[in-house]
């Protein structure tokens, strides 16, 4: 089994039976496609898109080394034991050095994150000691947190930043700590009580707002869907994620937003495209979420090339 090593220090690379993939699946090479967009020796990013053709769980993989992963397109599930985990735009995922997991695709499309690396020595500084095993090795004792409307920001300028290629390094290293310590920080780490049948009830709700982002969904139509009354679907859905469903869908649409506006010229099809009943619902929405305009952060993503 081999591992990587990016440029002296470890990155989200794995131990793999077959061919190697840039985020632990045995896959053929044609499934992914990987970006090395930044690498300071301290903190390493890449882009990895991934095609998603392993519907069902993959062969078991091993990550080489502790970092961190954040969805900003579509989505997936990790499984770790009997445990798994959504990876989708509203969350980032914590891959731990040695830990054995599968992934599975449950929804067509593919998927896209943005993986960050940092320094052991500097990510054991920046997580809260409530995220971290109790033992010498570095390592977080969850599969993976929701993040606010900010860290998502974040992901993407920090993305949109580093392809364009005009940001300094470290101005680099400064978005992708901030946004370690915004993904880790207290307005982050919602800790759920529910119980096992909850969150699996929850994960199947996600998978189905995936599988058509744009739908108006009606809580009666998730609830048919799903199976079960609308009212016990909103209180578990709250229980685990600790917000209302619809604000948990808006957020995931408003993502999609952040991925898209960079290359967008009309944001009045943008927002239909998107569901949004007009452009202005579109652009209040976008604003109170990220605090400016589609068209404000269209401009900042690309103020560094101009």
């Amino acid at each position: 089994m081999t591992c990587e090593v990016m440029a002296g220090m470890p990155a989200p690379a794995y131990h793999r039976q077959r061919t190697p993939s840039p985020r632990g699946r045995t896959s053929t090479m044609t499934d992914f496609a990987v970006s090395r967009l930044f690498d300071s020796g301290t903190v390493a990013v890449r882009n990895v898109l991934c095609a998603g053709h392993c519907r069902h769980r993959s062969a078991e993989e091993c990550a080489s080394s502790t970092h961190l992963v954040f969805p900003y397109r579509g989505l997936y599930l990790r499984h770790v034991g009997q445990d798994q985990s959504v990876a989708d735009a509203n969350h980032a995922l914590l891959f731990n050095a040695g830990e054995a997991y599968q992934v599975s695709h449950p929804v067509l499309g593919g998927d896209s994150s943005l993986v960050l690396a940092i320094s052991a020595p500097l990510l054991r500084e920046l997580a809260p000691a409530e995220l971290l095993h109790k033992r010498d090795e570095l390592g977080f004792n969850r599969q993976s947190l929701r993040i606010d409307a900010r860290a998502q920001a974040l992901v993407a300028l920090l993305r949109h930043s580093l392809q364009i290629g005009h940001i300094e390094a470290l101005e680099a290293e400064s978005l992708a700590l901030t946004l370690v310590c915004r993904s880790l920080g207290p307005r982050t780490a919602h800790a759920t009580a529910a119980t096992h049948s909850r969150r699996r009830l929850v994960d199947r709700v996600k998978v189905l707002l995936a599988e058509d982002l744009t739908r108006r969904w009606s809580l009666e139509e998730i609830a048919a869907e799903i199976g079960g009354s609308a009212v016990y679907l909103t209180q578990a859905f709250q229980q685990v994620e600790g917000l209302p469903l619809y604000r948990y869908h808006l957020q995931l649409r408003l993502a999609r937003a952040l991925d898209l506006i960079p290359h967008s010229q009309d944001m009045s099809a943008l927002a239909l495209d998107l569901g949004f009943s007009s452009h202005s619902h579109f652009s209040a929405a976008f604003k109170q979420a990220y605090g400016r305009t589609p068209t404000a952060f269209r401009r900042s993503a690309y103020a560094k090339s101009a």
